[in-house]
């Protein structure tokens, strides 16, 4: 099954559909991992806050799936501002890879922090260290300061998303900058059993969780499931055999309206 995937550059794309990992740790985290590669993700999202990377790079290093097939994003926690280069390195260390394919900016580290933590960012990144950089749970005013100070422009904001917090302006302000936006908590976000979500899978004999994986692929947003179970794992992957309507597109997005 082939996940449609969205540019980052002239040579790296990153995969719309991916297995998150945040709150997965040791045998839990390496087990779910081994089974998203099984069946087919080729994007993997962990951070050193998470405390999973030496799993995550096991389980990818036992998968046999060759390091240039899967995309895989680190982040930095906003209270190692200043210490940027040692925690890349530590990262890549811990994963068993030369270099990431995109780290973030967790947080917005605390105030005035930003830009030298952003001038360091691009500096490892043109070093080769990471492919691309971006941010994670940034404002737009906060990307039009890094921007504004350094020239640089994020290539990703991961952020809170879901069918429910739909914001069709707040989308088109991150690609009008050139933004990708990624979304977290997809289903945290979102009542699987809201019967707008229950009719649409029904009529594609899928269940709801699919429905609002496919949602977000079709309105390209970067998406990022994460589950312990192998079942649920794979459940998820399987998007690819149906598509949603503009008019199923359209009442998913008006989930938001009822908020």
């Amino acid at each position: 099954m082939t996940i449609p995937a969205l540019p980052l550059g002239t040579d790296l794309a990153m995969p719309l559909l991916g297995f998150g990992t945040w709150q997965l740790r040791g045998e839990a985290a390496y087990k779910a991992v081994r089974a998203a590669l099984d069946v087919g993700y080729r994007h993997l999202d962990t951070a050193t806050m998470y405390g999973n990377e030496a799993e995550v790079g096991r389980a990818l290093a036992d998968s046999g799936v060759p390091r240039d097939q899967v995309f895989i994003t680190t982040k930095l926690p906003p209270e190692r501002a200043g210490k940027e280069r040692a925690t890349l390195a530590d990262s890549l260390r811990l994963l068993g890879v030369d270099a990431v394919d995109l780290w973030l900016i967790h947080w917005p580290p605390s105030r005035g922090r930003s830009l030298p933590v952003w001038r360091s960012f691009a500096a490892l990144r043109d070093e080769g260290l990471t492919r691309a950089i971006g941010v994670s749970n940034y404002d737009i005013s906060d990307i039009e300061e890094l921007v504004s100070e350094t020239g640089v422009v994020p290539a990703v904001n991961q952020i809170r998303f879901g069918p429910t917090l739909w914001d069709s302006a707040l989308v088109e302000a991150h690609r009008s900058r050139g933004v990708v936006v990624e979304g977290y908590s997809p289903f945290k976000t979102t009542n699987l059993h809201d019967p707008v979500l229950t009719r649409i899978a029904a009529a594609h004999d899928v269940d709801a969780a699919r429905v609002v994986l496919r949602w977000h692929v079709q309105h390209e947003i970067v998406v990022i499931p994460k589950s312990a179970s192998p079942e649920r794992v794979a459940t998820n992957f399987d998007i690819a055999g149906f598509t949603l309507t503009d008019q199923e597109m359209a009442a998913v997005d008006g989930l938001a309206e009822r908020r």
